[in-house]
């Protein structure tokens, strides 16, 4: 069974949240406290401009680039919910609850957005996209509002069970239990962790999802100004667990007091045998240091990745889409015939490419360059292992099968901009002139100097010479790890501190004082 850990670590300015599996990294997620215009936030805003070419308008949020709003992302029910907010803004006495509510007729789903919408009108928007790159957020008028087994549709009365539900008759229990359950006007998306739920369950967040709506339309005003936020999404942090918080965790550890009597008090509803799993760190060391999360983020961010038996990947990415090339390395030395050694790099390839597409959270199209493959039964294979690879994705994607040239095309969604990470440091001995490898995979480098050496010259009797801080950490502790080293090795090593190094500058000599030539 794979082990699952989600360690969360909040800072002054942010917070980040690592899920790894068998003490894999694969998926981290930073959000800054202060950050707007989330996936899920509904705004009241201002049309500034209509675009008759592109049949769609831009939108004033308050982001400093206008909002993008097209014609097919307004909804069916466009008019129902702009006659729903004109009846907000001038009602006397009580609001008219959406279940009394009469909705219009449809929008034309081939019609023009000069016939729906004029320039300063106040429209009701959900943000689809966060703003990315140059651009501005993508907005909605379907509304939608999101609970951990159910989704609230207003204006609609459709009820929709998750494909990934595959039993039958569980999914005839769901659909009958929430027809007894659901207000009228109100469609219903049913999650995948909403199989095996109680009644008692679903109606209490069904009713907290309906009063979320309810609530923001009941202080509107006339002269409420615009943009202004009207249904707030709960933080980026609280919709990740919320969507992959389940029974399945092994341990969730947390930096902060209050983040961990919040997450103890939800697991507790959920499963309240699991309670124990989450656990406060105290420690004075960094949480990511201390479960090796910032090791891994520096081996995994940078442009080259390397994976099994010293193959690697080659990441690029441009505005249009990003390439990844992968590499056999030294792997293309062995005894095995080019065909199969093939087929193996671009197995093990496959399963690291789809960690580092959720890692990464890499969105829109992404193309692959495998190594060739003359075989279609290899090449079916390696769909199929990819296919397979991707399945724990929960972003919506799409993988088309390998071209005649080997490559590869992904189609992921792309609701927020790209984690990206700098793994490069400035340069110790060039003042940020340049920049070196992170330092804290240096002593991995230092060990894969050592054994490529040994391969290479017949002595066992080697002298490492470096920088005097590197030195007294090599040296430190009854049993140092320079010993440990070389007994992993098989070798007799001796450490010397050289003060003219420069902090990452090491060379292995032999005994006679000459350098031995990597």
């Amino acid at each position: 069974m794979i082990s699952k850990d989600l360690i969360i670590e909040s800072g002054s300015e942010e917070i980040s949240i690592a899920l790894l599996e068998d003490k894999q990294l694969v998926e981290l997620n930073t959000e800054k406290k202060n950050l707007r215009f989330t996936v899920g936030d509904v705004y009241l805003g201002k049309v500034k401009k209509i675009m008759p070419g592109l049949n769609a308008a831009f939108v004033n949020v308050g982001y400093e680039r206008d909002a993008f709003l097209h014609y097919l992302d307004l909804g069916a029910q466009f008019r129902s919910l702009n006659r729903y907010y004109h009846l907000a803004i001038h009602k006397k006495g009580k609001m008219v609850p959406l279940t009394k509510f009469k909705n219009e007729a449809d929008i034309d789903k081939d019609g023009k957005i000069g016939d729906i919408l004029t320039t300063g009108q106040t429209v009701i928007v959900q943000i689809t996209k966060e703003p990315i790159s140059t651009k501005g957020p993508r907005l909605g008028s379907e509304i939608s509002l999101a609970g951990r087994n159910l989704v609230l549709i207003p204006f609609s009365d459709k009820i929709s069970i998750s494909s990934k539900i595959e039993s039958q008759e569980e999914k005839n229990r769901l659909k009958t239990l929430i027809q007894s359950i659901k207000p009228k006007n109100f469609g219903v998306i049913v999650r995948t962790v909403a199989e095996g739920k109680k009644v008692a369950l679903l109606d209490a967040e069904m009713r907290s999802l309906v009063e979320k709506w309810e609530s923001a339309f009941s202080n509107l005003k006339k002269d409420t100004l615009q943009p202004k936020l009207l249904i707030g999404e709960i933080n980026r942090t609280a919709a990740i667990l919320r969507d992959i918080l389940n029974v399945s965790f092994t341990s969730i550890t947390v930096n902060d007091q209050a983040t961990a009597t919040e997450i103890k008090q939800y697991v507790k509803e959920i499963a309240p045998e699991k309670e124990k799993i989450v656990k406060l760190y105290t420690g004075t060391v960094p949480l990511f240091d201390h479960y090796g999360v910032t090791r891994q983020i520096k081996s995994l961010f940078g442009k080259t990745v390397s994976f099994r038996h010293g193959s690697y990947l080659i990441i690029e990415h441009t505005e249009a889409l990003h390439v990844i090339d992968v590499n056999s390395g030294n792997r293309s030395k062995s005894d095995s015939d080019q065909e199969s050694n093939a087929l193996d790099v671009n197995m093990e390839a496959a399963r690291e490419i789809a960690r580092q597409l959720r890692l990464r959270d890499m969105g829109g199209i992404i193309v692959i360059d495998f190594i060739d493959m003359t075989s279609n039964d290899h090449r079916q294979q390696l769909f199929d292992r990819m296919k397979e690879a991707m399945a724990a994705d929960r972003t919506k994607h799409n993988i088309l099968p390998l071209s005649k040239y080997g490559l590869m095309q992904i189609t992921r969604q792309r609701v927020r901009p790209e984690m990206h990470i700098s793994t490069d440091e400035k340069c110790p001995t060039c003042s940020g002139e340049g920049t070196v490898g992170p330092a804290i995979l240096y002593t991995d480098r230092l060990e894969e100097d050592l054994k490529y050496l040994l391969e290479k010259v017949k002595t066992r009797r080697i002298v490492l010479r470096t920088h005097p801080f590197v030195a007294a950490w090599l040296t430190k502790g009854l049993i140092p790890p320079y010993r440990k080293m070389g007994r992993k090795y098989g070798c007799k090593l001796t450490v010397q501190s050289i003060p003219s190094y420069h902090y990452l500058e090491h060379h292995f000599f032999d005994t006679e004082g000459d350098e031995i030539d990597l």
